[in-house]
């Protein structure tokens, strides 16, 4: 489940945008006509399918094939988004001086490589716990750079009015990821083993390189300014732009908070359910798979809703659906009982794809576009920072006191985090601003 994605505020409507190419111009008939978009989505899907596979086959290798402890496969999780602490706001100024289309290219083949790496080492019978880690870190390194790049070239290829459109299909599709790519990852571990699914993983990566490579959209030259410019100097614009903003302060806030119990349990998920639970990998791979339908029907509604709630009203509902609905999730157990967490999961992934879709449109038409990379890095680094610091909490509070127990921890945490929505101006709005006031 992807965690969830933090909002801006800005200045001019007009200075919002960027400058829009022949390219982005789609013809008649939407964003399904549009070639360049086209491409684009299908390169998201097959890797967002093969990223979820890993998401279940990566800690299904380390329990399963290396018999690794509660802590080491919370570690995986840690090792996998500790990049975005450790170079995500350089990695925001950077994206900002050069074209974005080659960076996901490169991110993208470097990712393949780490992945094919791994059933490698095994058919060699080399495969170790440390390898896996540094596969984790290696990958999440190419998506610190992949998704700063991917946010600041979507609204390159389409017109400010498109990008909410271009949100929506992409959520809906990585949403979608979240229930076939655990049930692919159950089934091929159950019949050829967890190491052989890392090898579809690797495989979309390569089919989301070769879309890139076919877009053929002009992207403007990065503004040279920022070239004799200190990198310093623009991490502190990001940081900034960010800070200063009401809306953005407490929608930072609740991102970071959330993502704390959010990547918390699911740190561990595998780990209560094949130890716990006592569920079969092709059990496990259908019940993470079931706990994200919701975020299907949220990615598909967000849109509608935000337009007939108003996006303010709806993102305040998207919070209350992200946490007390999580509390469910520690009754997991055989037979029956293993309703009460896809039922509980299905409500949370529901609010957070209708929170992703709304934040990510806000965030990409609101933000001055010179900024956007490192605006989105900066709102990415406390969003994300907090998921490995999670992550490893998790995995302690497992191995001294069991696995069940930092599951409840967890999800308790998650299930306080829309108190937060509650601070400032949001709660008194029906939409979220356009633009940012003028000082």
């Amino acid at each position: 489940m992807t965690p969830p994605t933090v909002p801006t505020s800005g200045a001019a409507a007009a200075s919002s945008a960027p400058p829009t190419p022949a390219a982005a111009v789609a013809p008649g008939g939407g964003l399904l006509r549009h070639r360049n978009f086209r491409l684009l989505w299908a390169g998201h899907t097959a890797s967002a399918v093969g990223s979820n596979v890993t998401a279940v086959a990566l800690p299904l290798v380390a329990v399963t094939v290396l018999d690794a402890s509660t802590f080491v496969v919370a570690v995986l999780t840690a090792a996998a988004w500790l990049p975005w602490l450790l170079v995500g706001l350089p990695a925001g100024a950077w994206v900002d001086r050069v074209p974005r289309r080659p960076v996901m290219i490169v991110c993208d083949l470097a990712a393949a490589l780490l992945f094919l790496s791994v059933p490698a080492a095994a058919a060699l019978g080399i495969l170790t716990v440390t390898q896996l880690l540094l596969v984790a870190l290696g990958a999440g390194l190419a998506r610190v750079f992949f998704e700063t790049a991917d946010q600041v070239y979507l609204p390159v290829l389409l017109r400010p009015e498109q990008v909410p459109e271009g949100n929506a299909k992409l959520q809906a599709t990585q949403t979608a990821s979240y229930v076939l790519g655990p049930g692919l990852a159950g089934v091929i571990a159950q019949l050829v083993g967890a190491v052989t699914a890392l090898l579809l993983d690797a495989l979309s990566f390569l089919f989301s390189a070769a879309c890139l490579l076919r877009i053929r959209a002009v992207e403007p030259r990065p503004e040279p300014a920022g070239r004799a410019r200190s990198l310093r100097r623009e991490i502190g614009e990001g940081i900034r732009f960010v800070a200063r903003d009401p809306y953005l302060r407490v929608l930072t806030a609740f991102g970071a908070a959330s993502n704390i119990g959010l990547i918390g349990y699911q740190a561990v998920l595998v780990v209560f359910l094949v130890r716990e639970a006592r569920l079969a990998p092709a059990s496990v791979g259908a019940l993470v798979a079931a706990m994200s339908l919701g975020g299907i029907l949220g990615a598909l509604s967000a849109t509608t809703l935000g337009r007939r709630l108003g996006s303010a009203r709806a993102l305040l509902l998207a919070a209350a659906l992200t946490g007390p609905p999580a509390l469910l999730i520690p009754f997991a157990g055989p037979g029956g009982r293993l309703a009460l967490p896809a039922i509980g999961g299905m409500l949370v992934s529901l609010g957070v794809a209708i929170g992703n879709v709304l934040k990510g449109s806000f965030r990409q038409t609101y933000t001055p576009h010179h900024l956007l990379g490192r605006v989105t890095v900066s709102m990415h680094m406390l969003n994300y920072g907090t998921i490995p610091l999670a992550a490893v909490l998790a995995g302690t509070v497992g191995a001294t006191y069991g696995v069940g127990t930092a599951i409840a921890v967890m999800t308790g945490w998650l299930a306080l985090t829309p108190l937060l929505m509650l601070i400032g101006p949001l709660r008194r709005r029906r939409d979220l601003p356009v633009a940012p006031k003028r000082p």
